[in-house]
């Protein structure tokens, strides 16, 4: 158990249990098929280890075939505590966690990692319960030109890697508020940019006070290690969010997101994987992690007293497979890299195996979908007379 009275992972807690003759069949049925453990840099495990930060690799295979190469990479997730109190003046707390994070990345390089993703409002805390504007609207900044920005394309010309860097965007146009994803290129330039779809309204997540849906659809990121896509938190309750990244070619899609245990933890294993299977894909969850406390108190409109803090962030970020395989997920309570190997040619050899994509009747469900989101729309219900 943590400090805070939170337990490690269930991983550790099937470990320390479930007897060893079982505990292969239990995880086959939890996790799916066995995977590979990566064995990474030993001056990376001393460094994580230094900067106080879990540090795990796991890899996906693909049958070798006889007209393709093997496409393997590897994708990074970073999950961490914000670094300093949610009071300490605003650009103290965002080079801090700059600071912590440039730490990460820089062990991320280490373990050839190509690809990183950051977890959702990466520089601030998640204050979003609070429904104050300020001070936390100070932490918008832009996408393209923002302090964030340059400190996230210096580190990826820096270690020839794509940086997923989900941001509180300001517009400056019309000074408007985005929840927004900067995709960075590895020679340094920005890709591009994507804006949360779903907004979530739900307990202490008031995120519509600040930000409303984004307007970006559903892009995918053409980057020289593979298509790329981004969808930020509350979108992994969509399954339509998911499929339309995935229609349009996504090969990876991270999910970004900033979420408690009392809400959502039982729903956390199984979102992303499914969404993998569905989509013959490969899908990436990302979690913050800790308890974050906020000055003034504040309610749900549930009943309940106020409070400072919106519960434990519980971490536990994780990559699935199309196959159905997971990877263990990092801790529930400390700050965390996973460095996950895969092959995106298993995305199609799943597909061939399962044809999802083949088999579903796009037309039909466009049809009556288009029909639903009228007005006069009735359902099409039988009745016994």
């Amino acid at each position: 158990m943590s400090a805070g009275g939170e337990f490690e992972s269930l991983e550790e807690i099937l470990e320390r249990h479930v007897p060893e003759a079982q505990l292969s069949e239990v995880k086959r049925i939890l996790f799916g098929k066995e995977i590979t453990k990566l064995l990474l840099p030993e001056e990376a495990i001393e460094t994580a280890k230094e900067c106080n930060f879990e540090l795990k690799g796991y890899g996906f295979e693909a049958a070798p075939e006889q007209l393709r190469l093997p496409r393997k990479i590897r994708v990074g997730l970073i999950q961490n505590h914000i670094v300093l109190p949610t009071y300490a003046p605003i650009l103290d707390q965002i080079n801090a966690i700059h600071q912590r994070v440039g730490q990460m990345v820089e062990v991320a390089a280490m373990c050839d990692v190509n690809i990183i993703c950051l977890q959702e409002t990466w520089t601030m805390p998640f204050a979003f319960c609070t429904r104050e504007k300020a001070p936390w609207t100070e932490f918008a900044e832009s996408a393209e030109e923002g302090n964030t920005t340059r400190f996230c394309q210096e580190l990826a010309k820096k270690y020839n890697m794509v940086i997923v860097s989900p941001i509180l965007e300001r517009e400056k146009l019309h000074n408007t508020i985005w929840n927004t994803a900067v995709v960075i290129s590895n020679s340094g330039n920005v890709l591009g940019k994507t804006r949360k779809n779903h907004i979530p309204r739900i307990g202490d997540f008031n995120e519509s006070t600040y930000y409303m849906e984004g307007d970006t659809g559903h892009t995918v990121f053409q980057t020289v290690f593979g298509k790329i896509a981004v969808n930020i938190c509350y979108g992994r309750h969509h399954p339509l969010n998911w499929f339309m990244y995935s229609i349009n070619g996504a090969e990876i899609i991270f999910n970004p997101s900033a979420t408690v245990g009392a809400l959502s933890e039982p729903m956390w294993p199984i979102e992303a994987r499914n969404a993998a299977i569905a989509n013959h894909c490969f899908t990436c969850a990302i979690n913050r992690v800790g308890t974050e406390t906020f000055k003034n108190e504040f309610t749900s409109g549930d009943g309940k007293k106020a409070r400072n803090d919106f519960g434990h962030f519980y971490g536990s970020s994780y990559v699935a497979a199309p196959d159905g395989s997971r990877t263990p997920g990092l801790s529930r309570t400390r700050d965390g890299l996973l460095v996950v190997e895969m092959d995106l040619n298993l995305n199609r050899q799943i597909s061939d195996i399962w044809s999802f994509k083949m088999t579903g009747r796009y037309a039909e469900y466009a049809e009556e979908l288009s029909k639903a989101v009228q007005r006069d729309f009735k359902p099409n219900i039988v009745k016994e007379e």
